[in-house]
């Protein structure tokens, strides 16, 4: 492929699917590190890990917080797939509601860490800094698959082809 004065096209010659491909593999890698850590630190801790109180943001019991990780990085995984092999409709209007619902997840998040470090009686659920940096992680994933939906398949098709 060569390189391309299109926004879909990088200097190296990498298409915007394989790019978001990418980042959503990496940020599902990321999350799937989180989870496999505080497993870890639940049933063979490690002394280089944070403890396992550390990766606990709620008063969710762990199982069903397992529970709902494995269905979360299975979505992610999923997502990130149909991305890759093209199978995933773009549709702008998803791509609006993705943006809007990841700016806004983005936003609490960071008021939490900003409310954690800044107000030292903040209760356990604003100081836990593990659980609001992953929740960030998946923010920008919900956030590069609404970049992914709202870019135009046909330029992106006319470009991939220069």
């Amino acid at each position: 492929m060569v390189a391309s004065d299109s926004p879909f096209i990088d200097a190296a010659g990498m298409s915007s699917t394989r790019r978001h491909f990418l980042i959503l593999a990496a940020l599902t890698a990321l999350f799937a590190l989180r989870v496999a850590a505080q497993a870890t630190q639940r049933w063979h801790p490690f002394p280089f890990l944070p403890p396992f109180d550390a990766f606990q943001g709620s008063a969710l019991p762990y199982e069903l917080l397992l529970s709902a990780q494995i269905a979360i990085l299975a979505a992610m995984v999923w997502l990130a797939l149909k991305v890759r092999v093209e199978a995933l409709q773009r549709r702008a209007g998803i791509g609006r509601a993705l943006a809007i619902a990841g700016w806004s997840y983005c936003a609490v998040m960071l008021i939490r860490l900003c409310i954690g470090a800044a107000v030292p009686a903040a209760p356990h659920w604003f100081k836990a800094w593990i659980p609001s940096v992953f929740h960030m992680v998946l923010a920008l994933f919900v956030l590069a698959l609404a970049a992914y939906h709202r870019q135009s398949r046909a330029v992106s098709a006319d470009a991939e082809t220069t």
